[in-house]
């Protein structure tokens, strides 16, 4: 009974999203959202995101499933779950098995890794979530040191943004995402998503800050904006739509999410990016990824 009540839980959270595919996209799709275990934050993203036409990628640890899906099944339109598993568990391809199974759309952030981020040893989970079609969000770029006073054995070292040169590669199906392009490795991470058209970056965390006098830097990034030829394979649109939106937030205020898309506005601005390019930036890319067949 257990079993069949849980098959109509996921269905219903398959419905609900087709019902929405059906309809126009969202305005805006936060592809970064940490839930730390308070029930009271999920009401508040979704009536966030009920308030800018929005949607947020739900990043769920294993022992927060059950009630993150409970949510999804409520917000259909407004949450989509994300499995935010430890790639050095034991129990890793079984998590990724269980999240897949209760309507979990990727994997992330995928962070604090005890060898780099291409190592091996990870393939099978990256084969697994690429047989689901599950997206994968990686940390890259510098780590946080949340103690000084605590021995750690993580180093940011091992989450270096060329690391997901190798996994874009070897899963070519797979769309991969790059938190934090790649801070401070910017030129690394933009290279890497111009020959990799599975990966894309959002630019969370301290960079729109510390570059806040100087926007128009990202444009010696993000350069070869209809260069044929060198943009890459297919078509050369925007450089700039190799990004994402994404906020990082896991506050109960959401202070976070509005200073972000406007941090992310005044950065594209500043780069003359244009409108179209824009619209992919905050909704039309992540929205054509979840909408595609495999």
């Amino acid at each position: 009974m257990r079993r069949y009540f849980g098959l109509l839980v996921v269905l219903a959270a398959v419905l609900g999203w087709a019902r929405w595919a059906r309809g126009a996209p969202p305005e805006i799709i936060d592809c970064h959202v940490h839930y730390k275990g308070n029930p009271a934050f999920l009401e508040k993203l979704a009536a966030k995101m009920d308030s800018v036409n929005g949607m947020a990628f739900v990043l769920t640890p294993p022992s927060e499933m059950a009630v993150v899906r409970a949510f999804i099944q409520k917000h259909p339109q407004r949450l989509i779950g994300f499995g935010e598993i430890s790639l050095d568990d034991p129990h890793a391809l079984e998590q990724v098995d269980r999240f897949q199974a209760a309507g979990f759309r990727g994997l992330g952030e995928l962070t604090k890794s005890l060898k780099d981020l291409d190592d091996p040893s990870y393939w099978p989970i990256y084969e697994r979530a690429d047989k689901y079609g599950m997206i994968l969000l990686f940390h890259t770029g510098v780590l946080l040191r949340e103690n000084p006073n605590i021995p750690s054995s993580f180093s940011s070292a091992r989450l270096r943004v060329t690391t997901l040169d190798l996994i874009a590669r070897k899963y070519p199906k797979t769309i991969v995402i790059g938190a934090h392009l790649g801070n401070p490795d910017y030129a690394w991470a933009a290279e890497l998503a111009r020959w990799n058209p599975n990966l894309y970056f959002d630019v969370s965390g301290s960079t729109l800050q510390k570059k806040s006098d100087d926007y128009k830097f990202f444009k010696s990034v993000f350069w070869w904006s209809g260069v044929q030829g060198l943009a890459g394979p297919g078509p050369a649109p925007n450089a700039f739509e190799k990004l994402v939106f994404g906020s990082d937030i896991n506050s109960d205020t959401l202070e976070g999410f509005d200073q972000e898309r406007a941090r992310y506005r005044e950065m594209l601005k500043g780069c003359d990016v244009p409108s179209a390019s824009q619209e992919a930036i905050f909704s039309g890319n992540l929205w054509r990824i979840l909408q595609r067949k495999r």
